[in-house]
């Protein structure tokens, strides 16, 4: 039995009957659904990208249609750019928080544009990963590509009126900073540069999670930016793009042979789990870095705690992936992006923590100096 039979044997285990849209249709009555049993389907869809079983309402199948079960990554960019603003110069509470939900509607907006585009070229199939770890919005009958690109529009456009407003209290650089994420966001799956093709996809992510979303947010809040901020944003964005080397690893049989140049692609499976793992403990070694040289505040070290949830990690990169799924897993063929994920929401919680201790001891004024620098 092939990789591929097996993840469809288990995708079609564990979603509703049928694979057209009447999958996806709220059954009758659906207005006397209980709160509960709302939000127990919204937290299923954020902790799976899979809607629960029977038939669904319209924020689980927004949250879903998004992949909003990876927006933790975003939130915690989001929310770290603001604990190293929020001691600067010039700090505004309210083009904050405008900034923060700009970056997660960009990260919506990306997450559906990315399906177009690979519907449009031919490599999202049903037998690809994408449609089988979670349901593709079009190959799932979820929604039209007419539907998925009116989704996509209308988030583009509230985040352009985010960019207006933006624009108009912190001046040009704004826009660099969003027309630089829309550009490499839409260039990650869009042709003619389709970065993940090429091998430039996981250094794409590295550049959004890090220097355009943190440091975007950052001036957005406080009207300005230096490179201690820079700096002090690529630790967490380097667990964002080793959540994404785990998932390229896992598609890695697809994409070889479908000619997706993906980085495991080139550098082959081994070496990849090994960059991997580089990664993560990179982060707990820049954290340190930039606590010594006074960039984050002494509390930051309380993300060193998260090396109690790396240690599995790092033994789980060391060997092979499994043939089949545990019983009841709710994502494969995805397994390295699991496990990097779960360390990376571990990691960052801790480093969100450690900032807020920081920024609640430190004396009043710029949290170490950050905007000097």
């Amino acid at each position: 039995m092939s990789a591929v039979d097996d993840a469809a044997r288990a995708r079609q285990a564990l979603q509703p009957d049928g694979a057209r849209r009447r999958r996806y249709a709220a059954p009758p009555g659906e207005e006397s659904i209980g709160v509960a049993r709302l939000l127990a389907s919204w937290r299923y869809a954020l902790a799976t990208c899979n809607p629960p079983r029977g038939g669904v309402d319209p924020v689980t199948r927004w949250l879903v249609l998004t992949r909003a079960c990876s927006q933790p990554m975003t939130l915690t960019a989001a929310a770290f750019a603001g604990l190293l603003a929020v001691r600067a110069p010039g700090f505004n509470a309210w083009l904050y928080a405008l900034a923060a939900v700009g970056i997660v509607v960009a990260h919506a907006s990306n997450n559906l544009m990315n399906d177009v585009f690979d519907m449009d070229v031919g490599a999202d199939t049903q037998d690809y990963p994408r449609a089988l770890y979670a349901p593709h919005a079009i190959l799932s009958g979820m929604t039209t590509r007419a539907g998925l690109m009116r989704a996509a529009v209308a988030t583009n456009v509230v985040d352009l009126a985010i960019m207006l407003v933006l624009l108009y209290y912190r001046g040009w650089p704004v826009v660099a900073f969003a027309v630089a994420g829309v550009l490499i966001s839409a260039a990650y799956a869009a042709p003619p540069l389709r970065l993940k093709k090429r091998g430039l996809g996981e250094p794409s992510v590295l550049v959004i999670w890090g220097p355009l979303m943190v440091g975007g947010t950052y001036f957005a809040a406080t009207g300005h930016i230096g490179w201690a901020v820079i700096a002090a944003s690529i630790p967490y964005a380097l667990l964002a793009t080793a959540v994404l080397m785990g998932k390229h690893i896992d598609k890695l049989p697809w994409d070889r042979k479908r000619g997706i140049g993906t980085l495991p692609v080139r550098l082959g499976e081994a070496l990849s789990r090994q960059v991997t793992m580089g990664l993560m403990v990179a982060f707990y070694v820049a954290v340190v870095g930039l606590v010594a040289v006074g960039w984050l505040p002494l509390a930051a070290l309380v993300a060193l705690l998260g090396i109690t949830r790396l240690i599995p990690v790092l033994r789980n990169y060391s060997r092979p992936r499994p043939d089949q799924p545990p019983p009841g897993y709710p994502i494969w063929p995805l397994w390295y992006a699991a496990s990097a994920f779960v360390h990376t929401r571990r990691a960052g919680a801790l480093l969100v923590v450690g900032m807020i201790a920081g920024t609640v001891l430190t004396p009043l004024g710029p949290l170490h100096g950050l905007a000097t620098q």
